[in-house]
Protein backbone atom coordinates (compact mmCIF):
# COMPACT_ATOMS: atom_id res chain seq x y z
CA UNK A 1 0.00 0.00 0.00
CA UNK A 2 2.71 2.55 0.98
CA UNK A 3 5.14 2.95 -1.48
CA UNK A 4 8.55 4.94 -0.73
CA UNK A 5 9.37 6.82 -3.72
CA UNK A 6 11.99 9.93 -4.16
CA UNK A 7 8.68 12.49 -4.30
CA UNK A 8 7.08 11.01 -1.12
CA UNK A 9 4.49 10.02 -2.59
CA UNK A 10 3.09 6.52 -1.07
CA UNK A 11 -0.52 6.86 -2.72
CA UNK A 12 -1.46 5.83 -5.94
CA UNK A 13 -2.97 8.02 -8.40
CA UNK A 14 -6.92 8.19 -8.01
CA UNK A 15 -9.09 7.86 -11.01
CA UNK A 16 -12.57 8.95 -9.76
CA UNK A 17 -14.47 7.72 -13.20
CA UNK A 18 -13.46 4.06 -11.81
CA UNK A 19 -15.93 4.47 -8.77
CA UNK A 20 -18.08 7.48 -9.44
CA UNK A 21 -21.64 6.50 -9.46
CA UNK A 22 -21.12 2.86 -9.77
CA UNK A 23 -22.61 -0.26 -8.08
CA UNK A 24 -20.42 -2.55 -7.20
CA UNK A 25 -21.26 -6.24 -5.99
CA UNK A 26 -18.91 -8.25 -3.42
CA UNK A 27 -19.07 -11.74 -2.84
CA UNK A 28 -17.08 -12.05 0.27
CA UNK A 29 -14.86 -10.09 -0.52
CA UNK A 30 -11.93 -9.97 2.19
CA UNK A 31 -10.80 -7.21 4.10
CA UNK A 32 -9.05 -6.87 7.54
CA UNK A 33 -10.81 -5.12 9.98
CA UNK A 34 -8.96 -2.76 13.24
CA UNK A 35 -10.23 0.42 14.70
CA UNK A 36 -8.96 4.07 14.78
CA UNK A 37 -9.57 6.15 18.12
CA UNK A 38 -10.99 9.58 17.11
CA UNK A 39 -11.75 12.85 19.09
CA UNK A 40 -14.90 13.69 17.83
CA UNK A 41 -15.11 12.05 14.94
CA UNK A 42 -11.17 13.86 13.72
CA UNK A 43 -8.41 10.64 13.73
CA UNK A 44 -5.83 9.97 16.18
CA UNK A 45 -3.68 7.11 15.40
CA UNK A 46 -4.79 7.09 11.54
CA UNK A 47 -1.27 7.05 10.74
CA UNK A 48 -0.42 4.00 12.90
CA UNK A 49 -2.81 1.80 12.55
CA UNK A 50 -2.71 1.94 8.70
CA UNK A 51 1.20 1.18 9.04
CA UNK A 52 0.33 -1.70 11.09
CA UNK A 53 -2.06 -2.91 8.71
CA UNK A 54 0.24 -2.54 6.30
CA UNK A 55 2.92 -4.43 8.39
CA UNK A 56 0.69 -7.46 8.87
CA UNK A 57 -0.04 -7.19 4.48
CA UNK A 58 3.78 -7.27 3.71
CA UNK A 59 4.69 -10.10 5.95
CA UNK A 60 1.71 -12.32 4.49
CA UNK A 61 3.69 -11.15 1.00
CA UNK A 62 -0.64 -10.51 0.00
CA UNK A 63 -1.93 -7.15 -2.29
CA UNK A 64 -4.10 -4.96 -0.96
CA UNK A 65 -6.59 -4.38 -4.38
CA UNK A 66 -7.28 -0.63 -5.63
CA UNK A 67 -5.67 0.05 -2.27
CA UNK A 68 -8.92 0.24 -0.77
CA UNK A 69 -10.11 0.50 2.56
CA UNK A 70 -13.22 1.72 4.19
CA UNK A 71 -13.89 3.63 7.23
CA UNK A 72 -17.20 2.95 9.23
CA UNK A 73 -17.53 5.46 11.70
CA UNK A 74 -18.89 4.26 14.20
CA UNK A 75 -18.90 7.24 17.18
CA UNK A 76 -17.35 10.19 18.05
CA UNK A 77 -14.67 8.08 19.47
CA UNK A 78 -13.91 5.28 16.87
CA UNK A 79 -13.65 4.36 13.01
CA UNK A 80 -13.78 0.84 12.22
CA UNK A 81 -11.49 0.22 9.24
CA UNK A 82 -11.60 -2.54 6.86
CA UNK A 83 -7.96 -3.16 4.04
CA UNK A 84 -8.91 -4.51 1.53
CA UNK A 85 -6.58 -7.46 0.70
CA UNK A 86 -6.18 -10.43 -1.46
CA UNK A 87 -6.49 -13.45 0.66
CA UNK A 88 -6.57 -14.30 4.64
CA UNK A 89 -4.11 -11.98 6.74
CA UNK A 90 -2.27 -14.05 9.74
CA UNK A 91 -2.76 -12.18 13.14
CA UNK A 92 -5.17 -10.13 11.69
CA UNK A 93 -8.85 -9.59 11.92
CA UNK A 94 -10.49 -11.17 8.78
CA UNK A 95 -13.88 -10.22 7.28
CA UNK A 96 -15.90 -10.31 4.44
CA UNK A 97 -18.29 -8.03 2.97
CA UNK A 98 -20.78 -9.08 0.38
CA UNK A 99 -24.01 -7.67 -1.39
CA UNK A 100 -24.70 -4.18 -3.74
CA UNK A 101 -22.71 -1.25 -3.01
CA UNK A 102 -23.65 1.88 -4.45
CA UNK A 103 -20.32 4.62 -4.48
CA UNK A 104 -19.90 8.33 -5.22
CA UNK A 105 -16.84 10.24 -5.79
CA UNK A 106 -16.63 13.57 -3.83
CA UNK A 107 -13.45 15.98 -3.93
CA UNK A 108 -12.73 19.13 -1.64
CA UNK A 109 -11.87 19.50 2.36
CA UNK A 110 -12.67 17.28 4.73
CA UNK A 111 -15.00 19.67 6.23
CA UNK A 112 -17.13 18.93 3.78
CA UNK A 113 -18.15 16.01 4.52
CA UNK A 114 -21.44 16.67 5.94
CA UNK A 115 -22.25 18.31 2.65
CA UNK A 116 -21.20 15.17 1.10
CA UNK A 117 -23.24 12.93 3.35
CA UNK A 118 -26.67 14.53 2.45
CA UNK A 119 -25.89 14.41 -1.26
CA UNK A 120 -25.08 11.19 -0.82
CA UNK A 121 -28.25 10.58 1.17
CA UNK A 122 -30.08 12.09 -1.96
CA UNK A 123 -28.22 10.30 -4.40
CA UNK A 124 -29.39 7.04 -3.24
CA UNK A 125 -33.17 7.91 -2.67
CA UNK A 126 -33.10 9.35 -6.20
CA UNK A 127 -31.97 5.61 -7.28
CA UNK A 128 -34.54 4.47 -4.98
CA UNK A 129 -32.71 2.62 -3.06
CA UNK A 130 -31.95 2.47 0.97
CA UNK A 131 -28.60 2.95 2.51
CA UNK A 132 -27.80 0.16 5.07
CA UNK A 133 -24.19 0.63 5.82
CA UNK A 134 -22.11 4.13 5.07
CA UNK A 135 -18.37 3.63 4.39
CA UNK A 136 -16.29 6.16 3.59
CA UNK A 137 -12.73 5.69 1.55
CA UNK A 138 -10.16 8.47 2.11
CA UNK A 139 -8.13 7.74 -1.45
CA UNK A 140 -4.98 9.38 -0.22
CA UNK A 141 -2.82 10.67 2.62
CA UNK A 142 -2.54 14.25 3.53
CA UNK A 143 1.33 13.94 1.65
CA UNK A 144 -0.17 12.82 -1.38
CA UNK A 145 -3.19 15.13 -1.47
CA UNK A 146 -0.75 18.03 -0.91
CA UNK A 147 1.51 16.43 -4.19
CA UNK A 148 -1.79 15.36 -6.54
CA UNK A 149 -3.30 18.37 -5.08
CA UNK A 150 -6.82 16.63 -5.14
CA UNK A 151 -8.20 14.86 -2.32
CA UNK A 152 -10.86 12.69 -3.34
CA UNK A 153 -13.61 10.86 -0.78
CA UNK A 154 -15.89 7.88 -2.01
CA UNK A 155 -18.85 7.55 -0.13
CA UNK A 156 -19.49 3.79 -0.34
CA UNK A 157 -23.10 2.02 0.85
CA UNK A 158 -24.63 -1.09 1.09
CA UNK A 159 -28.13 -0.76 -0.14
CA UNK A 160 -31.04 -2.06 -0.31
Amino acid sequence: MFQETKQAVCCPPFDPALWDEKFIEWDRKKFIKDRVRTFFYVPVNFGSVMKKLDGKVKRADAAIPDCLFLADHTSRWNINLYLAVDREIPNAENVTLSGRYLSKVYEGPYKDTGKWCKDFESFAKSKRLEIRKLYMWYTTCPKCVKKYGKNYVVMMALVG
